[in-house]
């Protein structure tokens, strides 16, 4: 089986990525044994952000490398084993908040499109849009507006 890096690199979807992670000399932290779990975005995903963001950050590698491992976090976590948790912790340190249901699998406010993808080092979930951190406060927030504010009993 490939490792992460190795599943990256082979894919054209993934080549804004792993310029990224090259740049931010990643590679050789996410080939080691880990276990990983990483929230990859796609090309589409950083044609998404602002024009000229991603040559910023490429001049700015302190800042590049926390963004890039804020979609990494230590273990190997499939959906079903993400399931019931609010939030998962990220190498950078912020946490990763989460909403799975039966029909839905997001993380912050990226899709997940492909789930479960093995490496030899961890998982890869394919994401449709780069995520960036969030303030402590900010994952009820995110809750409320899936399921709406409950009181007492009622969804208002």
């Amino acid at each position: 089986m490939a490792t992460i890096v190795d599943i990256a690199v082979s894919n054209p979807d993934f080549s804004t990525l792993v310029t990224a992670v090259s740049a931010a000399n990643l590679v050789d932290a996410l080939n080691s044994p880990g276990p990983f779990t990483v929230f990859a975005p796609v090309n589409k995903a950083f044609e998404k952000l602002p024009p000229g963001t991603i040559t910023t950050l490429v001049q700015n590698i302190p800042q590049l490398t926390r963004i890039l491992t804020y979609h990494v976090a230590a273990g190997r976590y499939t959906k079903n084993d993400l399931r019931g948790r609010e939030s998962i912790p990220s190498l950078e340190g912020t946490p990763i908040d989460l909403y799975i249901t039966a029909a839905e699998f997001e993380v912050n406010n990226a899709t997940v499109i492909a789930a479960d993808i093995e490496a030899d080092n961890g998982i890869i979930h394919v994401i449709d849009t780069v995520i960036l951190m969030r303030p402590h406060w900010f994952h009820p927030i995110m809750r409320w507006g899936k399921e709406g504010i409950k009181s007492e009993g009622v969804v208002v």
